[in-house]
């Protein structure tokens, strides 16, 4: 099927063509345009111009408008579930989660906004004040350029569309190459709405020409992006004056203390690091066991690796299938060769065959390791042998990045210090650092990024507090 441009909420098929295939099989998946600057100046001057009608529709239409997508995508599941597999590669089993997500994320948009508020202030608290009227409320900011990565096609679209458009904003969203028919499928459904706000949505397709333009133009109030820390340090020295919310990379860490459950966390553990093939910003890289623990947890862990299917991602089974592309598969392979050649072991044979990457667990590995120190981004986690907490916690906080880590213990009072001490944007306790429910704020620290997602958040990055006086 060819996704096509939206030049606000007209569809217009591209001059220039470029075809996605299957990482799983090779087949042609989908086709899309190719679009260039002109054509992204042309989508953002629709925004601007739409932006009067997007602030002044009621929340009521908005939230109808959402709670309308959320339903036409729970009759079109299936569909977007295999479109999202198709493009991406990733298992049926968790595409159908995803597109589950999203609708969550949708709805909760909706939700969310009915009860966003501003609040009055007390200008007589203070000796040189006076007694007047005044609050504060929150207003769109106006154009949202929206640009979003390959690994959650459908969900991490919806964690920026949904709460930008409820808020009252229009939006340009530049979806990644990978999986343009998952978001021309996506975008369709807020364009064909009978709730829809006139041309609030536009659709633009491609890579650095059309990113650049979009960062790069005085239009849009917010550049909302997730992706590479590269990319994201391009977008920071040059989106000028703006507001920017950037999503990046991440390490995570988990630290296994002695009182732990060792089986739970081995479970968990593996599936944070393998699921999506470990293409996840907050994907389980580094597990940091206490002494005492180490060869029990990592043999469980090994274990539990071993019984992950890999396969063909149209089997319902199926856990892991490819990776995104032969690049990808490639330097997980060199990944592994480095670590091995510097001193740790594969606790099986690394396996590739193609982008099918096989899950691996090294051990025995080392703090000056590359394999810890930068974002793999594969289905590669690696075991560190630590003394305790207070060995492992400065080492997992000595990181340009700080998304999402974890603990694993029975000891209350280390989860507290755990808390209080580990440098990153979310702490999770007793359960992987891949966990993330999206209704909270998710986010990090350092390298990881700035700003916070979650609908709640989202909208409060998409707005802008207007304060009143009435004297």
């Amino acid at each position: 099927m060819e996704a096509k441009i939206y030049f606000g909420s007209q569809s217009v098929s591209g001059a220039k063509l470029s075809e996605r295939l299957s990482p799983f099989d090779g087949r042609l998946v989908s086709i899309a345009p190719v679009c260039s600057a002109d054509d992204t100046r042309k989508a953002l001057k629709i925004a601007q111009g739409a932006r009067k009608a997007a602030k002044s529709s009621t929340i009521s239409q908005r939230c109808s408008w959402l709670q309308d997508v959320a339903q036409k995508m729970r009759e079109n599941k299936e569909d977007l579930a295999r479109t999202i597999t198709d493009e991406v590669g990733k298992p049926l089993m968790f595409s159908r989660i995803e597109v589950e997500r999203a609708i969550e994320t949708v709805t909760l948009s909706a939700e969310t906004m009915r009860t966003m508020h501003g609040e009055t202030i007390n200008t007589d608290a203070m000796a040189s004040g006076k007694k007047t009227m005044a609050y504060f409320f929150r207003e769109p900011v106006g154009v949202v350029a929206a640009i979003t990565p390959f690994n959650f096609p459908l969900n991490l679209v919806a964690h920026k569309l949904a709460p930008a458009l409820v808020s009252g904003n229009t939006v340009v969203l530049k979806p990644t190459p990978e999986a343009p028919l998952t978001a021309y499928k996506f975008a369709k459904l807020f364009i064909e709405s009978e709730y829809a706000v006139k041309d609030a949505l536009s659709l633009v397709y491609g890579d650095v020409e059309v990113g650049s333009t979009l960062v790069g133009s005085d239009i849009p109030r917010v550049i909302s992006f997730t992706g590479s820390v590269p990319v994201g340090e391009i977008i920071t020295r040059s989106a000028g004056i703006k507001k920017i919310s950037l999503e990046l990379g991440g390490n995570a860490a988990s630290y296994i203390d002695a009182s732990a459950d060792i089986a739970l966390a081995a479970q968990r553990c593996t599936l944070g690091a393998f699921v999506n093939s470990g293409q996840v910003c907050i994907s389980l890289q580094r597990i940091y066991v206490h002494e005492a623990v180490y060869e029990e947890f990592a043999a469980k862990m090994a274990e539990e690796t071993l019984k992950l299917n890999v396969g063909s991602p149209y089997e319902d089974e199926t856990f892991m299938g490819p990776v995104i592309d032969d690049e990808a598969a490639k330097r997980a392979m060199g990944w592994v060769r480095s670590a091995i050649a510097e001193g740790a072991r594969a606790l099986f044979e690394p396996r590739c065959e193609g982008r099918m990457f096989y899950p691996c667990v090294m051990a025995d590995v080392r703090d000056d390791m590359a394999i810890v120190c930068e974002e793999v981004f594969a289905p590669i986690v690696s075991l560190v042998k630590v003394n305790d907490f207070d060995d492992a916690m400065p080492r997992m906080n000595n990181s340009p990045y700080g998304l999402q880590f974890s603990l694993f213990t029975n000891d209350l009072k280390l989860a507290q210090r755990a808390i209080s001490e580990l440098d990153a944007g979310g702490i999770v306790i007793n359960d992987m650092p891949t966990l993330r429910f999206d209704i909270q704020p998710y986010g990090g620290v350092k390298l990881s990024g700035v700003g916070r997602e979650g609908p709640r958040f989202a909208i409060e990055e998409f707005t802008e507090i207007k304060s009143v006086v009435i004297c």
